[in-house]
């Protein structure tokens, strides 16, 4: 079945590249150079994928991922910014983006993330008719911490916390290999479906970001515990 990604990109130059790339990976690519359009197209529907500029006409990044996040359904979200700073990450993030890439970046990684997301969304979608021990087999709970695979959806004493689609399978790794020890690397590489390095970054500002939904005391946390000089694991 051939996957439709909707890119929004009001550079010509950055928009043809990302259309380029997007079909040799055998998909179908839709180029939209404005927000507003963009959100149009994409409220059309058959969209598996959107790849989204942040500084565009019309409506900005973030405001068209809030909407896309805001409706039903999922679909999975990558962010184009020039930007680097911290800060602008994080935005995209906490309106609901799966994972972002700092431009300039290479085509290599482009599609090393495309196809990351694409994997992370069919593993979703198969892996609760397969019942193979990961998402479907029940709840898991753990001190006023509840996880649900079957619906996506986390509970802390009972008040429902919502979460990214990747700060879910981030919880969900970790809670399911309790006291097992992951390093940055080892994130990447099975929550994100890649490892490039100097980008263990991106694992520190969602497990952050993790930390402040679900842990009474972010800074003493009682689920996602740091060891230092290794990584991080779900206390045993």
């Amino acid at each position: 079945m051939t996957r439709n990604v909707l890119i929004v990109e009001d550079n010509p130059g950055i928009g043809e590249l990302v259309r380029m790339h997007v079909a040799d990976l055998g998909m179908t690519p839709i180029l939209c150079d404005r927000g507003d359009t963009g959100l149009e197209r994409f409220r059309e529907g058959d969209i598996d994928l959107v790849v989204l500029d942040l500084m565009l006409p019309g409506m900005d990044g973030l405001s068209v991922c809030r909407e896309i996040r805001s409706g039903p359904g999922y679909v999975p979200v990558l962010m184009l910014t020039a930007k680097s700073t911290e800060l602008d990450r994080v935005l995209g993030l906490e309106m609901g983006a799966d994972d972002y890439l700092t431009k300039p970046f290479s085509v290599a990684e482009l599609s090393a993330r495309v196809k990351a997301l694409f994997r992370r969304v069919d593993a979703m979608a198969s892996a609760p008719a397969e019942n193979t021990g990961n998402v479907g087999t029940g709840e898991l709970r753990a001190d006023g911490l509840r996880i649900d695979p079957d619906r996506r959806r986390v509970f802390v004493r009972e008040q429902e916390v919502e979460l990214t689609a990747r700060e879910f399978d981030l919880l969900w790794h970790f809670a399911s290999h309790p006291g097992r020890v992951f390093s940055r690397a080892q994130l990447l590489d099975k929550v994100w479906g890649y490892n490039h390095e100097g980008y263990e970054h991106t694992v520190n500002t969602h497990i952050n970001r993790l930390r402040g939904k679900i842990e009474q005391d972010p800074a003493k946390p009682e689920f996602i515990e740091t060891v230092w000089g290794v990584g991080y694991r779900f206390r045993d």
